[in-house]
């Protein structure tokens, strides 16, 4: 099956993305990565990105989006799957610093802001939170929200949420991948899209 390419991306003549078994086969900025199709939920079966360990597609996929975000102050990322691919989008933009929404007060918070979000890996609500010391920082700058896919966008508007309640300016939202319906949205950037599998329905 041949996609066509998004928006945000330029023209890709040998971009392929295939199904078999119970695998779903794509090209990721020249990596070919098989994700497993697991079940979620009574109806829904999704194919399974998992960017941690994977150094190879960090480091490029990190360059692709570099090319195509606007220029901003920081980066931010929800805890934990996006933080490899903000440090070194960080690295190669030469940032001193980026942020990270933590899923759970720490110890060392002070005047956290805490926002909830429903996680759709998990199926179960989940609590995103900044220190106030990040929050200072945030306030009145250019931010990035970043992650590794962007899917019901439940992260997408907690993210949000903390960066305007730090008084930051939301000066884009990037992922590597968009899943399912995210990837007909027109205020993301993302590199590849990929669908989920209802269950019952031919794949």
């Amino acid at each position: 099956m041949r996609l066509a390419a998004h928006f945000f991306r330029s023209e890709r003549s040998d971009m392929e993305v295939t199904m078999e078994n119970k695998y779903y086969e794509m090209n990721i900025v020249g990596c070919i990565r098989r994700l497993p199709i697991i079940r979620i939920s009574d109806t829904l079966d999704i194919a399974s990105f998992v960017l941690l360990g994977d150094a190879e597609l960090v480091v490029k996929a990190a360059a692709a989006l570099k090319e195509r975000v606007p220029e901003v102050d920081y980066l931010i990322t929800a805890e934990a799957k996006g933080i490899p691919l903000v440090q070194e989008m960080a690295r190669i933009m030469n940032m001193k610093r980026y942020f990270v929404a933590r899923k759970s007060v720490k110890p060392y918070m002070l005047e956290p802001f805490v926002t909830e979000v429903y996680s759709i890996t998990t199926q179960k609500k989940q609590i995103l939170c900044l220190d106030k010391e990040e929050s200072n920082m945030i306030r009145g700058k250019r931010i990035l929200i970043v992650d590794d896919v962007i899917s019901t966008g439940e992260s997408l508007k907690a993210m949000e949420t903390l960066v305007e309640k730090a008084g930051g300016k939301i000066a884009g939202k990037a992922a590597i991948l968009a899943e399912g319906d995210a990837a007909k949205r027109k205020d993301i950037i993302y590199l590849e899209s990929f669908p989920t599998f209802p269950v019952g329905k031919s794949r």
